[in-house]
């Protein structure tokens, strides 16, 4: 696999999607890892572009087949990031964006942990977060509470992550986001590392 992964993750209202999208003319190639599921398009949703949609026959000999990284059962339907397109998107050289949470960067990193950067994105208090996460009048107070909730047990694990990421000025966590994601192309797994001392020494006769 000639690619690497760059797994991010921090609360929700933090800035994830806006920070990739501002970076992302100097990143170069990526794909940005979205869930498949058996449920059913919702209006205006895409194939490949919202979720992958499949049938819960073909889930489930990709389950068998230990093509997810990880799925869970919600509302009758399965859920869960696929294997496939990561690799294929691996092989090609893509850099592969994850936003997830923190129990799925350590997932990640226990099945890919040598192609795997991370970076934990946030905004500079908890307090600027409650305040972005109401001024986006998306979800009620009930959500808003429980994405506080969340947040505080999330930041617990900042030290698990390679950076951080303070989402203070847009364009300040961008560019340092495009510093990152340029850099975890040129992490080496073990087994190049392998490669290279063996050329390395071979070389010298």
């Amino acid at each position: 696999m000639n690619g690497a992964i760059l797994v991010l993750s921090g609360p929700s209202g933090a800035g994830k999607s806006t920070i990739i999208e501002h970076a992302s003319d100097q990143i170069g190639e990526y794909y940005f890892s979205i869930s498949t599921t058996t449920r059913p398009p919702r209006e205006g949703e895409l194939d490949g572009v919202d979720y992958y949609f499949v049938s819960r026959e073909i889930f489930e000999e990709d389950i068998k087949a230990g093509q997810f990284l990880e799925y869970a059962t919600v509302h009758n339907n399965y859920y869960g990031t696929s294997l496939k397109p990561v690799k294929e998107a691996l092989s090609e050289g893509k850099l592969v964006i994850f936003d997830i949470d923190v129990q799925g960067h350590r997932l990640v990193q226990a099945k890919m942990g040598d192609f795997v950067t991370s970076a934990f994105i946030t905004p500079p208090t908890l307090n600027e977060l409650e305040k972005r996460l109401y001024a986006r009048s998306t979800d009620n107070d009930t959500v808003i509470k429980n994405r506080i909730e969340n947040a505080k047990k999330e930041i617990q694990a900042v030290n698990e992550f390679d950076f951080v990421i303070i989402n203070d000025v847009v364009e300040i966590a961008s560019s340092k986001f495009a510093t990152i994601a340029n850099a975890s192309r040129l992490k080496k797994s073990a087994e190049e590392l392998e490669k290279l001392v063996i050329h390395w020494q071979d070389g010298s006769k």
